[in-house]
């Protein structure tokens, strides 16, 4: 009835026309269309003039849609079909709004007139439709930071105008397609400056065909893929290119001599690959920033001269690659040298940095060489690392030089340079760089090839800020100032950096402003310096004026009510009443559902402070009757787990995704405040390696939660056998890697950070290429305002459980820390925590005896993991593991200190730490017995009240 009731008002508004109405109808139908598919739309899309009512967003010319941008609005739902019929749309910019879901449809292929497609930073999956190619116009099309699946389409190559094509951060998949014969392919784009194809799934060779001497790329970004085969020389022919990233791959064979053709180059990145021959020559490379070769396998060959003639250079980093000989000193004097990274080496005799070095040195990474002599003149006091070198044997002036450095703060926040008198605002506003309380608009940007390695080189950042500044001012946008702080290299060797935009002459920004500050910068607009390289940002919902498009959806009716009712008479206006009073009685009931469905919510908490309900960013609401459809009426033959909590379904939603629906016992609210809790954190969170939620149903007294569907169990089951999959050693890594990256995102990239407090191997899932995501975040904690503890009740599960954190009640991220430390012991013993009385943290630490192989720990190890074979990095490994479970706190390193280093233990097994697992669940090697099991049932969603309590000590 809601959609036949919607249909009439619509047909009846737009035959009736009024004199003073400025938009093409057709138009008005369309973003009626769309309004109704969404929610959180601007508070004045009312009416039906978008013109000439000033819809925000919306910009008109001669009475058409000419234009739509609604960056970091909250929109939420999909894109319909109908924006076919906007034919003089130009620009379509819909970034930062997570919300956003579902497949782009075919249909988009009809806007003939678009220049830009700009859709950074949603939720919108499936394949990028193959109309793109219609679009002859398009100059940008940002699609990038989404969950796009399938082949990059051929089609793509007919947009002879396309200047930028940035499909990064999504899950596509296939070859880079190249024209052939009456097939497009990317080959054709002669006049695009932007291949942006990084952190993707892309697979085969790069094309030598992809490239000519005809193109003016500037950026070739393919970092983080599985390309396969050697870098084509064609590449050699693209002189214009400045910034090449082939990184993170699976690359082989020689480094092509034309190279060297590539003059403009100042950043190149070729590491963690398996190049193999002579390291390249970049002799003649004058422009050099930054290069980073590291994690190759190149020939054993001596230092080259070109360390000594570039320059330019800012950052040298050739780790694991085979050099040797000594370094001369000319090296080290290039005048904006800030970083020389090249440990793991055969690099020997004497360091002599000499008088001359570069004032701009920070680091040299000398590690795990064989240097067996340092001269010391005095002159140089910044970072230099020698550990594992013999001159480290001796004892004398190069003692400080021997030892791990002290982890260092972060390093730059605009607030620490203000010179006004600091003020203290309310909890829910924020002190400008000019000391003015307001609600800033803030993001993330993210560099993805900086020129610089010093991140805490503070006027980087100052001329970054007025150049925002500036450009802000250029567009007259009301923008007191900003505030950049917390510089950060991430993983993947991006350059991140929180922004916050300050408004001026208000204490907020409305949505108008906030669209536009938004396209300014998904738009590529502003241009920082080169310093920077090519940047994306991704924004936040801006939330202080939510509670104003709140309510606009109750004045929607009331207008169109009004408009219908003044413009009809007689018959006509009878019609429209009798239907406005139809679809009024239907929105009170629905309004009475959503009312009912908040007082449930408050219902957990006695106080029934509204304060208790869900605070969601994403995750969608299920009915009970959708939920029981998709899983066929919760029959038996769909159940795969059980527990204290009740019973888990397999189901699978109208658009086929398949989830898995955790379902309490009927009419149970036990785990009221947990459920809260798991919906609230995993609606905000978004990671590979974070099982995603779905949705939640609180419904005809029901609680449910919709998560993906994970097909491999949990951990434990397949540690212990059950599942029938066996992990080698390779995939045990894999497995370590995937958690702590999952566990780092929450502490370092979640605002605020979260802790998990439950990490054991129950609540690592293996997705169908064993790869791990952490589950069940009932017992999360937000740090919130506290930045060094939490003080709670303990909770946690026995045996993982940090004894400091039971001790003083304090919860810190270390506290994860020496959970994942058990866990990294259980991944490779296959043992209980706690088992017959015996702890395995004290039974590792006993046993273990560094003067044998493995430690002296077969006993102790897992028969699977493979000890027939060689373990490369085991010691490593184990040496990270009492690391992370160290007694106390602040001797434990960080989770991103513990990926870095999981990483580097891949590396020594010969591994890409950025490979997929594996192919097929055909590759696991096992069989689960003909029952597939899942990793939602049993103990790993339990919320009856179960979780020990007790100390935890070694026994």
């Amino acid at each position: 009835m809601d959609k036949k009731i919607q249909a009439c008002l619509l047909v009846v508004l737009f035959q009736i026309s009024f004199s003073g109405a400025q938009t093409n109808s057709n138009d008005v139908a369309a973003l009626n269309s769309i309004r109704l598919l969404w929610k959180n739309t601007p508070s004045n899309w009312e009416g039906s003039d978008p013109c000439g009512g000033g819809w925000v967003g919306i910009t008109c010319n001669n009475s058409r849609v000419v234009s739509i941008t609604l960056s970091s609005m909250g929109l939420k739902g999909q894109l319909s079909g109908d924006i076919q019929s906007l034919s003089e749309l130009q620009a379509l910019d819909l970034s930062y709004n997570k919300g956003l879901n579902g497949s782009l449809p075919v249909s988009i292929g009809s806007l003939t007139k678009l220049s830009n497609l700009i859709l950074v930073g949603c939720s919108f999956s499936g394949p990028i439709p193959d109309t793109i190619g219609s679009l002859k116009q398009l100059a940008f099309l940002s699609l990038n930071s989404n969950s796009f699946t399938g082949e990059i389409p051929p089609s793509i190559g007919n947009l002879s105008k396309l200047y930028w094509l940035d499909l990064a951060d999504n899950k596509l998949t296939g070859t880079i397609p190249v024209s052939n014969g009456s097939t497009p392919g990317l080959d054709m784009l002669i006049h695009t400056k932007h291949f942006h194809f990084g952190k993707n799934q892309l697979s085969g060779t790069i094309p030598p065909q992809l490239f000519s001497s005809e193109m003016i790329l500037i950026h070739v970004l393919f970092d983080n893929n599985q390309l396969t085969g050697s870098i084509p020389p064609t590449l050699g022919l693209v002189k214009t290119l400045e910034v090449v990233r082939l990184d993170r791959n699976l690359l082989s064979g020689h480094v092509p001599s034309s190279l060297n053709n590539l003059t403009s180059v100042s950043e190149l990145h070729l590491s963690n690959n398996t190049l193999t021959g002579p390291v390249p020559d970049l002799t003649g490379m004058d422009v050099l920033n930054y290069v980073d070769l590291s994690n190759n396998s190149f020939d054993a060959t001596d230092i080259p001269q070109w360390f000594s003639t570039l320059e330019s250079l800012t950052t040298l980093a050739m780790e694991y690659t085979q050099l040797k000989g000594q370094l001369p000193q000319a090296m080290f004097s290039a005048p904006q040298l800030q970083t020389v990274s090249l440990r793991n080496n055969r690099i020997n005799g004497t360091l002599d940095i000499g008088l001359n070095f570069s004032n701009e040195l920070e680091l040299i990474d000398l590690q795990k060489n064989f240097i067996s002599a340092f001269v010391e003149r005095g002159g140089y006091s910044n970072q230099l690392l020698l550990q594992g070198n013999p001159v480290c044997e001796e004892s004398g002036a190069t003692a400080k030089y021997c030892t791990l450095p002290q982890k260092t703060t972060p390093p730059y926040s605009t607030n620490t340079i203000s010179n006004c008198t600091p003020v203290l605002c309310p909890p829910d506003q924020k002190a400008s760089p000019n000391c003015k309380c307001a609600y800033p608009y803030m993001g993330i940007l993210y560099f993805r090839a900086p020129s610089f390695s010093d991140l805490g080189n503070s006027s980087y950042y100052v001329t970054l800020e007025k150049s925002l500044i500036a450009s802000f001012q250029t567009y007259q946008l009301p923008v007191d100032s900003v505030s950049l702080s917390d510089p950060t290299k991430d993983s993947d060797n991006y350059l991140e950096l929180d922004l916050e935009v300050f408004p001026s002459g208000s204490e907020r920004f409305n949505q108008s402003v906030i669209s536009k500050i938004g396209f300014m910068l998904s738009n590529q607009t502003f241009k920082p310096s080169k310093l920077f390289g090519p940047y994306f940002f991704i924004g936040s919902e801006y939330g202080a004026f939510a509670e104003t498009s709140i309510q606009s959806e109750s004045s929607k009716s009331v207008s169109l009510g009004v408009i219908i009712g003044a413009a009809c008479g007689g018959f006509v206006l009878v019609l429209v009443l009798t239907l406005a009073g139809l679809y009024a009685f239907h929105q009170k009931r629905r309004a009475e559902k959503v009312i009912a469905q908040n007082k449930s919510f408050s219902s957990w908490d006695p106080s029934k402070s509204s304060s208790s309900i869900p605070q969601l960013k994403g995750a969608r609401w299920f009915s009970y009757n959708e939920l029981k459809k998709s899983t066929n009426n919760f029959s038996e033959a769909n159940t795969i787990g059980s527990g204290g909590y009740g019973k888990v379904y397999k189901g699978t939603l109208p658009n086929g995704q398949l989830v898995a629906v955790k379902r309490a016992q009927q009419g149970s609210m036990q785990g009221g405040i947990e459920f809260k809790t798991e919906i609230e954190l995993l609606s905000r969170v978004h990671h590979k390696n974070l099982v995603s939620l779905v949705g939640f149903c609180f419904d005809q007294d029901e609680q449910m939660l919709v998560y993906e569907y994970v097909p491999n169990g949990t951990l434990k089951e397949t540690l212990s056998g059950k599942s029938g999959i066996r992990l080698d050693w390779t995939r045990r890594l894999r497995v370590a890697l995937c958690s702590a990256r999952g566990l780092a995102y929450l502490h370092d990239h979640a605002d605020p950070p979260i802790i998990h407090r439950d990490i054991k191997s129950n609540n690592i899932l293996l997705d169908e290429r064993l790869n791990a995501k952490v589950a069940d975040f009932g017992l999360s904690k937000s740090m919130g305002e506290e930045k060094d503890h939490l003080t709670t009740q303990v909770k946690g599960t026995m045996g993982y459980l940090d004894p400091e954190y039971y001790m003083s009640q304090q919860l810190t991220e270390k506290s994860d820390v020496y959970s994942f430390g058990v866990l990294l012991l259980e991944l490779i013993t296959a043992k209980k925590p706690i088992e017959r009385g015996r702890y395995i943290v004290r039974e590792m630490r006993i046993t273990i005896d560094k003067t044998k192989d493995l430690y002296g720990l077969h006993e102790l190890l897992d028969p699977a993991i493979g000890l027939g074979t060689s373990l490369k990095g085991f010691e490593k490994y184990v040496d990270l593991a009492m690391w992370c479970v160290e007694e106390s706190g602040t001797d434990r390193p960080t989770m991103s200190e513990v990926v870095k280093e999981i990483e580097s233990i891949m590396q020594i097994a010969g591994l890409n730490p950025n490979a997929e697992s594996a192919s097929t669940s055909a590759t696991y090697g096992g069989t689960s017995g003909g029952h597939s099991r899942h990793p939602y049932g049993h103990e790993s969603f339990d919320y009856s009240g179960g979780y020990p309590h007790a100390k935890v000590e070694p026994q």
